[in-house]
């Protein structure tokens, strides 16, 4: 991070990487003429996931800090795969991870006129050349790794015959599979993506803007840099896996003699215990391991909004995380970390207990409810506070009672006392019980009426804070208890012959449908975010309706990326 300091004086971080030393030198050197233009270029093929959040924050962060701009472009060149739903989604997730495209939205699909007229040029050229192998036949001419491939018979044609052939394909002659136009490079190169790769293939699809007005469409690796160059991007920014074909990208754009803008790539997001793969996200989605795309057990940016996460705690993520050239695995505790401390400065407290325990207050008044001061947040006093209905039954958390309690245990007990958070001090003083199972249905206690706010007027103490809610006035709510979607950190980390569905944790969710809240719960909306007291953070699920709310959980309290900071500091 650097800093920066404003026109009235205040100092603000920004993130600093290698990308944006380069952006930096070639704003010094007058390169693009003092330009900064960027695009996210997604392919409408599936919903957005944390990955792309970082390429979001990477390419509209950089146009923000040297005063450029950032296209949002839809690089759609595959009506079989691609939808208007996706397109929406994708709009949707950028606009609420908080950036704006302002006008400057485009398709791939914009640039299919010029796209054929620059094929053509290249076949003019003699660079390119319409190729009859069938799929299986062209991996095989393109050969192996360690050795030259083999030139296709059909790579001698005359400009006229594929001029001719690539005009019958625009036509729709020929069926799909049947030939291809291919750029005639090198079969010798090292680099596999050199060898003759395909340029237009033929596909008798509807297209969701074009309709059926083509029946062959652009190979992502010519679409791309070709959308590049008519939009005069500057810097073209992509993950490692594009890093060998940039020799493409450039030949594309030197043969063409068109506006050239750089290729940077940089090492895309890798997440522990889940995956980051559209194909993989079908896989779960089509398999039923999942609910849909908005799961929130996805790492997709609609997922993680159901769930709960906030723009800020995702965009501080990606900078922290910051800017590499070399791909890792990102410990999923550090997003966890973000959410927690974004929402520790924001998120209202409430009582609510999930598994509830009745509470009877033999010596309280049956007929009397008090309302007590609760405070709704105390890192910000600004919040203010809330009023809490108490009365003689009550409900606790069924794990803060123990009849034979363990050492170290020091909530409630037979003949203990505790404290109940904003009310009073009890002590249990009878455990009831279910005939038939032996399970505890009940606990009488006792109160102190002194104790009133919390505090002892006699200064005595005890261990254990309860948080609690009035059954009279107690909300009927359900709790999704989110926990990691794979039981290994590492998707690939599985059986031989076995995939990442091997690995899938059966007790990623666990629903409780009968928890109790405070009276304020019966008013919250999909989206308000909470933090459950003693329990975690919490978000109303768009399943809420005005009679049972319905919250998912966000993140537990515990906070192991902060431990694992804290000793690599100590370090």
């Amino acid at each position: 991070m650097e800093k920066e300091q404003d026109m009235t004086g205040q100092v603000s971080e920004r993130p600093t990487d290698f990308i944006r030393e380069i952006v930096r030198e070639d704003l010094k050197t007058g390169k693009y003429g003092g330009r900064v233009n960027t695009r996210f270029p997604p392919e409408p093929n599936g919903y957005l996931h944390i990955g792309h959040a970082k390429s979001i924050c990477l390419n509209f962060g950089i146009a923000r800090d040297f005063n450029g701009l950032c296209n949002l472009r839809f690089d759609d060149t595959n009506p079989t795969k691609e939808e208007v739903e996706y397109v929406e989604s994708i709009k949707e997730d950028v606009r609420w991870l908080g950036f704006d495209w302002q006008e400057r939205m485009y398709y791939a699909s914009d640039y299919f006129s010029v796209m054929y007229d620059y094929a053509v040029q290249l076949i003019r050229m003699g660079k390119a050349y319409v190729c009859d192998l069938s799929p299986d036949e062209t991996r095989q001419y393109r050969g192996p790794l360690t050795g030259p491939g083999k030139e296709s018979p059909y790579r001698s044609r005359s400009v006229e015959e594929n001029l001719d052939l690539f005009e019958r394909m625009r036509a729709g002659e020929f069926p799909e599979g049947a030939c291809t136009l291919r750029a005639k490079i090198d079969m010798a190169s090292g680099n596999i993506n050199m060898r003759d790769p395909v340029i237009y293939r033929i596909l008798h699809a509807e297209h969701h803007r074009t309709g059926n007005k083509w029946r062959i469409y652009p190979m992502y690796d010519f679409a791309h840099c070709v959308s590049d160059s008519i939009e005069k991007i500057t810097h073209s920014i992509c993950t490692l896996e594009f890093e060998d074909h940039r020799p493409l990208y450039d030949w594309f754009l030197d043969q063409l003699n068109v506006y050239h803008p750089q290729q940077i790539e940089f090492a895309r997001l890798n997440l522990s215990y889940t995956v980051m793969s559209k194909r993989k996200f079908l896989q779960l989605v089509d398999g039923g391991h999942v609910r849909g795309w908005d799961d929130p057990r996805m790492p997709t940016i609609s997922g993680l909004r159901r769930r709960g996460y906030t723009p800020g705690s995702i965009r501080n993520f990606c900078d922290r995380i910051g800017v590499a050239k070399r791909d890792s695995v990102v410990d999923m505790a550090l997003l966890e970390y973000c959410i927690r401390e974004d929402l520790n400065k924001r998120a209202p407290r409430v009582m609510a207990v999930l598994r509830p325990l009745k509470v009877v207050l033999i010596n309280y008044p049956e007929d009397q409810t008090e309302e007590l001061d609760a405070v709704n947040n105390p890192e910000d006093p600004g919040m203010g506070t809330r009023r809490v209905p108490f009365s003689r039954v009550l409900y606790i958390e069924r794990e803060d009672f123990r009849e034979d309690p363990p050492k170290q245990f020091y909530r409630l007990a037979p003949g203990r006392e505790v404290r109940l958070r904003y009310a009073y001090y009890i002590t249990c003083v009878k455990a009831l019980r279910d005939e038939k199972s032996g399970e505890i249905t009940e606990l009488h206690c006792t109160y102190d009426p002194a104790t009133r706010g919390g505090d002892s007027p006699d200064g005595r103490k005890v261990k254990a804070t309860l948080h609690w809610v009035s059954a009279a006035h107690a909300v009927e709510a359900e709790a999704r208890m989110y926990n990691y979607l794979l039981l290994k950190a590492d998707p690939d980390d599985v059986e031989e012959g076995k995939d990442f569905k091997s690995i899938i944790n059966p007790d990623s969710l666990e629903i409780l449908s009968s928890c109790k809240g405070e009276p304020c719960l019966a008013d919250a909306k999909p989206g308000d975010r909470y933090q459950f007291e003693r329990l975690g953070y919490f978000c109303a699920d768009p399943d809420s309706s005005a009679e049972r709310p319905v919250f998912n959980r966000i993140v537990t309290l515990k906070d192991t990326w902060a431990k694992v900071e804290k000793a690599q500091k100590g370090k």
